[in-house]
């Protein structure tokens, strides 16, 4: 029996309230760090496997759409609170997510309708150049800092949370579970089984009658979104943004390596990939180096690709597939030996 779209979030707060209450628990203020690095993959890979799981186009722009929702908070904040600011109120970070998101929707929009018309490595090659693009603008635009880069000072406390960092971890992971709830939603409605069949067979699927250019552009518009949503809050968590950091190579690999290690035809499989190799990056960040994070990636991409193609949601389910009919079978032998009782 499937859970209900209602019951499903209801349960996803339930499990973020316990890990916030675990993680204040531990006293530590570093969980909180590396925890909300590990939700914003969460929302990142999620983001990507809508339209690179879902719809079978894989996206290499990752890091342009989050570097679209970290600037834009840039640009609101030297409006507000720069030397020649505008306005003397701050934004809340929350507002900050919705304008990023819809910033990042548009340039998704954007560039599926400029793009999607292409398949394959065509796509693929499209969507780095379209990071390369807007890497080239951010880098001249002097009002969000271009190379110099741009500072953020940010509260330290903020009550009743109490620090900043704390207030952080909770609002990513608000947006990580909206994440999963939103891409659930569409893997069991029709968008998702319109998804599926652009995935599956694109050709077929235009000549039966299926609007597949209308349902790429909702992906693109989808998954632009929530990444610009994602990449909203850090400049407010890394206090001093650059290019280098918004656009780094990074971003672009983990979000297809971990939906890839996860599984990509199912919503658990980005959150699966994320948690798991997103903490084997920061526990390798402090006790080696960071340097190592991106071969880490690689070689559990190939053991993954090698050992479980699918992933290991296609790897559990294949498991579960496989053993019923194992019992059946043992059931029939031990039927047929001498001596039995049937």
């Amino acid at each position: 029996m499937s859970v209900r779209t209602p019951a499903f979030l209801a349960i996803c707060l339930v499990v973020a309230a316990v890990v916030f209450a675990v993680s204040i628990a531990v006293g530590n203020d570093y969980v909180f760090f590396a925890g909300y690095v590990v939700l914003q993959y969460v929302v990142l890979s999620t983001a990507w496997n809508i339209l690179g799981g879902y719809c079978g186009y894989v996206n290499f722009g990752t890091a342009a759409f989050f570097a679209m929702g970290a600037y834009s908070t840039v640009a609101i904040y030297k409006f507000t609170t720069g030397d020649d600011a505008y306005l003397a109120i701050p934004v809340p970070i929350p507002v900050l997510m919705l304008f990023g998101g819809v910033v990042s929707g548009i340039v998704g929009f954007g560039m599926g309708y400029l793009t999607l018309r292409l398949r394959g490595a065509f796509f693929s090659i499209a969507t780095l150049a379209l990071a390369v693009v807007l890497e080239t603008l951010v880098v001249n635009w002097d009002y969000v800092g271009g190379s110099r880069g741009a500072y953020i000072i940010r509260p330290e406390q903020i009550a009743p949370i109490g620090s900043y960092i704390r207030y952080l971890f909770l609002i990513m992971m608000l947006l990580a579970v909206a994440a999963l709830a939103i891409a659930r939603l569409i893997e069991r409605s029709r968008l998702g089984f319109g998804f599926a069949t652009i995935r599956d067979d694109e050709l077929a699927a235009e000549a039966s009658g299926v609007p597949t250019l209308r349902l790429k552009l909702i992906a693109t518009t989808i998954s632009g979104a929530l990444m610009g949503m994602a990449g909203a809050p850090f400049p407010y968590y890394i206090s001093y943004l650059q290019p280098d950091s918004t656009f780094a190579l990074d971003y672009a690999v983990n979000s297809i390596a971990m939906p890839l290690i996860g599984g990509t035809t199912s919503w658990v499989g980005p959150l699966i990939g994320a948690v798991l190799l997103g903490t084997v990056q920061q526990i390798i960040t402090v006790t080696i180096s960071s340097a190592v994070n991106l071969l880490i990636v690689g070689c559990l991409l190939v053991f993954f690709v090698i050992v479980a193609p699918n992933g290991i949601v296609g790897l559990v389910h294949t498991y579960l597939q496989r053993k019923p009919d194992d019992f059946v079978g043992r059931r029939h032998v031990d039927a047929e030996a001498p001596g039995s009782v049937p």
